[in-house]
């Protein structure tokens, strides 16, 4: 019975993906599916960068969580001592993870207080990358075998994420964007000091998407810079890409970060557009050098191979983008 009905959920994520959604209409949809063999009182889906491991996008289900907690969360998610975040279930390679660790935050300040106990999480991955995630919250535990369904029908959901990330890259790629970004400094907790005049722009663009998110974002990116450099592309309400970036700044009495917010550039997105078609690191190195104007031979220099290596590097990157010349692949990523 569960092997059919996550056959079926594969076979209708798999429809979805060749619809052309977005990631928000995608995860949408995918949620409605889940739902029917996975019931929850609480659900949400990011997508996620792929180079950083940072949140891009959230979906909620059909109760969305009081936005008086979505700082909390947005928190939880950069924390270096909070159990089993994306991040971190990406980076240890985890599918599926029940959260049983009875000191986490979001459990303690979040779930409980909500009157949910329960929370499974459930990684989107497509060729060994993490393209998207979900946390599937209620008040009863989770079965071995809603483990196993969520676990079956994943790696569908990561090709789908994957494929709508892909499209809304390539379109965000091609626009140009002169936004003037902003420059804020921000404490632990997200108390704003100081910040350039353009930061007013950009909180309404980021409050668009959602009431609150700009609160929500700067938090995370404070959050993310106690541990390093943060750096996450996010989608705007438009089908656009934003670029958030973060450091800290230590003075005597504090510990504040410096958050820049501005439009994502074609640059920004190469990379998360490569990696959406799979790419290669070798044929990621190629396909600059080919957008660069470099022929073959000073490929092959440069990258200390040789020039039928570059050939066979060419004819991989020249099937995953269906185009048949170097002029076809400059005009598509151009």
């Amino acid at each position: 019975m569960w092997e059919g009905r996550a056959l079926g959920v594969r076979r209708d994520v798999t429809a979805l993906a060749s619809a052309g959604l977005d990631v928000a209409e995608l995860h949408a949809a995918a949620i409605a599916l889940v739902d029917r063999v996975v019931p929850c009182e609480l659900t949400c889906w990011a997508s996620m960068d792929p180079d950083s491991g940072a949140i891009s996008s959230m979906t909620s289900g059909v109760n969305r969580i009081p936005a008086q907690y979505e700082p909390v969360l947005a928190a939880c998610e950069y924390a270096p001592d909070e159990p089993h975040t994306f991040a971190a279930l990406a980076q240890r390679g985890d599918t599926v993870a029940r959260l049983e660790d009875k000191r986490s935050t979001r459990l303690n300040e979040v779930w409980r207080p909500l009157g949910l106990s329960h929370e499974l999480r459930v990684l989107f991955r497509a060729d060994d990358t993490c393209w998207g995630a979900a946390g599937v919250v209620r008040t009863s535990d989770f079965s071995e075998r809603e483990l196993e369904f969520m676990a079956s029908v994943a790696p569908a959901l990561g090709a789908a994420t994957r494929l709508a990330a892909r499209t809304a890259a390539l379109t965000a790629a091609r626009r140009s964007h002169p936004d003037t970004p902003a420059i804020i400094v921000v404490t632990t907790d997200g108390t704003i000091r100081a910040s350039t005049a353009s930061a007013t722009r950009w909180r309404d663009e980021l409050e668009e998407i959602a009431p609150g998110r700009f609160a929500v974002m700067l938090r995370a990116a404070a959050a993310g810079a106690r541990t390093g450099a943060f750096k996450a592309r996010v989608r705007d309400a438009h089908g656009g890409w934003i670029l958030l970036e973060a450091s800290e700044l230590l003075s005597d009495d504090s510990s504040e970060a410096a958050v820049t917010i501005s439009r994502a550039s074609g640059t920004e997105l190469m990379g998360l557009l490569l990696k959406a078609h799979g790419v290669t690191a070798r044929e990621q190195d190629v396909c600059h050098e080919v957008l660069a104007g470099q022929p073959t031979s000073e490929i092959a220099a440069r990258l200390d191979i040789s020039p039928y290596t570059v050939q066979d590097h060419l004819k991989s990157l020249f099937a995953k983008f269906g185009v048949r010349s170097r002029a076809e692949l400059v005009a598509k990523l151009s």
